[in-house]
């Protein structure tokens, strides 16, 4: 049993509706959200003509989130940029980017939470307004995250966990996607950036973090 944000690249199952073996489970990683937390930027920022895709496609996943986050950009009218982050060193080059393309946001791809706590740090200082995959970057201090809602992720692993010990056998039990999201925004962040989030947006958010 596993709930992992990418079993198939991680190498756990074969697919996700065959995982084959004796391993199935939930997987947080959605990688058609990549439109939705553009639009939610955009709608946030207003003007955005550039964004920085932040992070490190050495990440099970990112890879394909990258592709898909350029392509949902231009589709949007927004010139995208990625920007490799692995470690603290990386944020230097990262910093010398965005001063020179004058990134207007940041879309901050999956990553480990040492990462993602840097990243935070590096938008908080450059005042960069920037959605996250997950909502414990948002409780840290990033300013808003678009992401699989994880307690219903929890819900449906117990229900996974009761099949099997009921007799199911996991390889049969397709690997399944999240079908419940969450948009968190943190206005104590948006102030310290200097940013008003319109009001439209905030009646979208599952959680406001004052």
């Amino acid at each position: 049993m596993t709930q992992d944000n990418d079993p198939v690249g991680n190498g756990f199952v074969a697919s996700l509706a065959r995982p084959g073996g004796n391993v199935t489970g939930l997987s947080s990683l959605s990688h058609d959200l990549s439109t939705k937390r553009l639009e939610l930027l955009k709608e946030t920022v207003g003007k955005l003509t550039r964004v920085a895709i932040l992070g490190s496609v050495a990440i099970p996943g990112n890879a394909q989130s990258v592709k898909e986050s350029e392509r949902a950009a231009t589709a949007l009218g927004v010139q995208p940029q990625y920007l490799e982050i692995n470690e603290p060193k990386d944020l230097d080059v990262a910093s010398q980017s965005l001063r020179k393309t004058r990134s207007d946001a940041a879309l901050v791809l999956n990553g480990p939470t040492n990462v993602q706590r840097l990243i935070v740090e590096f938008a908080a200082k450059h005042r960069l307004p920037a959605i996250y995959y997950s909502s414990s970057s948002v409780l840290s201090g990033g300013l808003m995250s678009y992401g699989a809602h994880v307690p219903d992720l929890d819900r449906r692993a117990a229900i996974y966990i009761d099949k099997i010990l009921k007799g199911a056998k996991p390889a049969e039990l397709p690997v399944e996607q999240p079908t419940k999201f969450e948009f968190v925004i943190n206005l104590k962040t948006a102030k310290e950036i200097g940013l008003t989030i319109p009001q439209w947006t905030l009646t979208k958010a599952d959680r406001v973090i004052r």
